[in-house]
C-alpha cells in the first residue's frame, strides 16, 4: 500500500506511543452459534466510567420536538438537534426490538482522531441508533445520514451490530476539518465469528459494481435492505483518502484500517493480541498468527472473521470476555509480575523503561478497570421484548457474573439502576461497588480466592441460562402487557438473586482470607470445633522462587545465624 503522507505518519507515530487502550467486542453470526441467536459483547474498559444501565424510554414525539446531546465522555452539552417521530424503549445497549450495538475506540491519524468542531460523538451515534433503527440495516443508514447532516465529532470507532438475523462490524473515522465522516460497513458472514478491540480490522473490501448488490456506497443507501448487499461505505471515502494523500494506490487495493489506523507494536500487542485470544479460545488454527498479536507486522495478519471449530452457547460466550492470555506466551499468570499468589494484573501506566530500554505489560481482555460488560443475545424465534437479552455485567469481566435483562424490561433493577452511586460516590446497593469490593479484595491473594469467585460465578449463570430458557417458553405467548410485567419480574429477581450471592460471598471471603490465612469452608461456613472455636486454619508458605528472590535481594539481613 502506499498510504500516509510523511508529517501524517509522524503524527500518528508521535501520539501512538504504548497506549492505555479500551474496551473489547466479540461478534458471533446466527450460523456460528448452538441456538441460532446472534451474539456480540462489549467490554467498556475505562478508569473513569461507572457500571450502570442507562435506560431511555420510547415514544411518540411532537412536531418541531429537539433532542439535546450531550458528549459521552465529557458530559458537556454538544449540538441539539431534531427529534424523529418515535423511538424506542433502549436497555443500555439493545433495544426492544432486539437490536443491539457496541463499540471499541481506535483514534486514528491526526487530526483525524480530533473529529469535526461540531457534530455527533460516537457515544451519541450509538443511542441515537438504538432509539430509532429495528435492525443492523436500518442502524447503518441511520448512523451514514446523522454524520452527513450534523458531522461526526470523534475519531475512529469500530462498532458492532446485532438483530436476530444479522451481526454486522462497522467503522468510522471523522474528516478532520471538513464536516462528516468516511466509514464501511460489512455484514459478517454467516457460520462465522468476528472481534474487534481498539484497532481498526476493516481492510479491503467489497466495491460498488453496477452488476451486483453485493456491495452499495451512501449514494445507493436506498439498497441496504436487499438481503444480498453485504457492504457499504461513504461513497467519498477513496476520494477523500487521495486528496489527504493518505492513499495513491489502485481503487481495489483501498484498507480501510491501513488508511485510516495504520499498525503498529501498541496496536498490534495491546489491541489485536485481545482479538486473538477471542479467537483462539474458538479455532485449533491460530497459532499461525500468534507473532502477528505480539507485535509482528511482517507476520500473517488475523484475519477479520473465522469460522469457529463448534458453535457457541451464550455461556461459552460470556468465557470468550474472561482471558489473560492463558495459554500463550503472553500469559499473565507467570512471570514475576504476578506476584507471588499469581495476580494476572498490572497497574497503569502499561509501558515502562530500565536502562534504557522499553518494555510493556500485556493489554488483556480482563482487566482492572472495566466498568461494565454484557453479551447481547438476540433470538428471532421469540417476541421482541422476550427474544432480546443484555447478559449484564460490572466491574472485572473475569469475577463478574452476567445477569439476563430482558430488552422489553421497563423496570431496571436497583443495582444497576442509574444514578445509584458513582465513581465518587459509594452505595451499598449498587452492583458496581460490591463487586469491585470483590475483586478488588481477590487481587491480594488471588490464585486461592478467585477459585471461590469462580465457583460461585458458575453457579449463578448456569442458574441464569435455566431460568431464561424456562420463562422465555412460558412467556411466550402472553399478550404484551401481560410479557411486559413478566419479564420485568424475572430480569429484577435475578438481579437481586446475584447481589444477594455475592455479598454473602463478599462476607465469607473477609472471614476465610483475613491475615495471611485461609480458613476451612463446610457448607457455606467457617469450620469451627463444637465450642466455636475456628479449626483447619492453614497458612500455606510462599513459592520457592519468590523466597529465592527475597533471599538475593536481602538475604544478608535476614539470615539465621547460629
Amino acid at each position: 500500500m502506499k498510504k500516509l503522507s510523511l508529517c501524517l505518519l509522524l503524527s500518528f507515530i508521535i501520539a501512538t506511543a504504548f497506549r492505555s487502550t479500551a474496551c473489547t467486542n466479540f461478534i458471533c453470526s446466527r450460523g456460528a452459534s448452538i441456538d441460532g441467536s446472534t451474539m456480540i459483547t462489549y467490554a467498556a474498559d475505562s478508569h473513569t466510567r461507572y457500571g450502570q444501565l442507562r435506560y431511555h424510554r420510547g415514544g411518540d414525539h411532537a412536531a418541531g420536538e429537539m433532542v439535546r446531546l450531550f458528549n459521552y465522555g465529557s458530559l458537556r452539552f454538544q449540538i441539539e438537534i431534531p427529534q424523529v417521530a418515535h423511538t424506542y424503549n433502549v436497555a443500555g445497549f439493545i433495544n426492544e426490538h432486539q437490536f443491539a450495538m457496541g463499540e471499541t475506540t481506535w483514534g486514528g491519524i491526526s487530526p483525524l482522531d480530533k473529529g469535526n468542531a461540531t457534530g455527533i460523538d460516537y457515544g451519541n451515534l450509538i443511542y441515537l441508533a438504538l432509539q430509532r433503527a429495528k435492525n443492523c440495516r436500518e442502524a447503518i443508514k441511520v448512523m451514514a445520514e446523522l454524520v452527513e447532516t450534523y458531522g461526526y465529532s470523534d475519531g475512529g470507532e469500530s462498532f458492532s451490530l446485532a438483530d436476530p438475523n444479522e451481526v454486522w462490524i462497522f467503522e468510522i473515522t471523522s474528516k478532520g476539518d471538513e464536516k462528516g465522516a468516511v466509514w464501511v460497513a460489512r455484514r459478517v458472514p454467516d457460520g462465522y465469528v468476528c472481534g474487534h478491540a481498539n484497532q481498526a480490522r476493516i481492510t479491503t473490501f467489497p466495491q460498488m459494481r453496477k452488476e451486483s448488490y453485493k456491495s452499495i456506497d451512501s449514494r445507493n443507501l436506498k439498497h441496504i435492505f436487499r438481503p444480498e448487499v453485504e457492504c457499504v461505505y461513504a461513497s467519498d471515502m477513496i476520494k477523500f483518502a487521495r486528496t489527504k494523500g493518505l492513499f495513491n494506490g489502485k481503487d481495489e487495493e483501498f484498507s480501510f484500517a491501513d488508511v485510516f489506523n495504520p499498525l503498529t507494536f501498541s496496536g498490534l500487542r495491546a489491541c489485536e493480541a485481545r482479538v486473538y485470544a477471542m479467537f483462539n479460545k474458538v479455532s485449533s488454527e491460530m497459532k499461525q498468527y500468534e507473532p502477528f498479536a505480539m507485535g509482528d507486522k511482517s507476520a500473517p495478519r488475523l484475519p477479520l472473521w473465522i469460522k469457529p471449530d463448534r458453535k457457541l452457547g451464550v455461556l461459552d460466550v460470556m468465557e470468550l470476555m474472561r482471558d489473560h492470555f492463558e495459554g500463550t506466551p503472553m500469559d499473565m499468570n507467570g512471570d514475576v509480575g504476578a506476584g507471588p499468589f499469581h495476580c494476572p494484573y498490572r497497574w497503569r501506566p502499561m509501558d515502562f523503561t530500565v536502562n534504557g530500554k522499553k518494555y510493556v505489560h500485556e493489554r488483556a481482555i480482563s482487566t482492572q478497570q472495566t466498568g461494565f460488560s454484557f453479551v447481547a443475545q438476540c433470538r428471532g424465534w421469540l417476541p421482541d421484548k422476550l427474544g432480546g437479552i443484555i447478559w449484564f455485567g460490572v466491574d472485572d469481566t473475569y469475577s463478574t457474573v452476567y445477569c439476563p435483562l430482558f430488552c422489553g424490561l421497563t423496570q431496571v433493577p436497583v443495582c444497576f439502576e442509574e444514578g445509584n452511586g458513582s465513581m465518587a460516590e459509594y452505595s451499598e446497593t449498587a452492583a458496581f461497588w460490591l463487586f469491585n469490593r470483590v475483586s478488588n479484595f481477590c487481587y491480594l491473594r488471588y490464585d486461592s480466592m478467585i477459585v471461590d469467585v469462580r465457583r460461585v460465578q458458575k453457579e449463578l449463570e448456569r442458574d441464569f441460562v435455566q431460568i431464561v430458557e424456562q420463562v422465555s417458553r412460558q412467556y411466550e405467548n402472553y399478550d404484551d402487557q401481560r410479557m411486559v410485567a413478566a419479564i420485568n419480574k424475572t430480569s429484577n429477581r435475578c438481579a437481586d438473586q446475584m447481589m444477594r450471592r455475592w455479598t454473602d460471598l463478599d462476607r465469607l471471603l473477609l472471614m476465610k482470607y483475613i491475615d495471611g490465612n485461609i480458613k476451612k469452608v463446610e457448607n457455606g461456613k467457617i469450620k469451627t470445633t463444637e465450642t466455636g472455636v475456628v479449626t483447619g486454619l492453614k497458612q500455606p508458605p510462599y513459592p520457592e522462587w519468590f523466597y529465592k528472590q527475597i533471599v538475593d535481594d536481602h538475604g544478608t539481613v535476614l539470615e539465621v545465624k547460629e
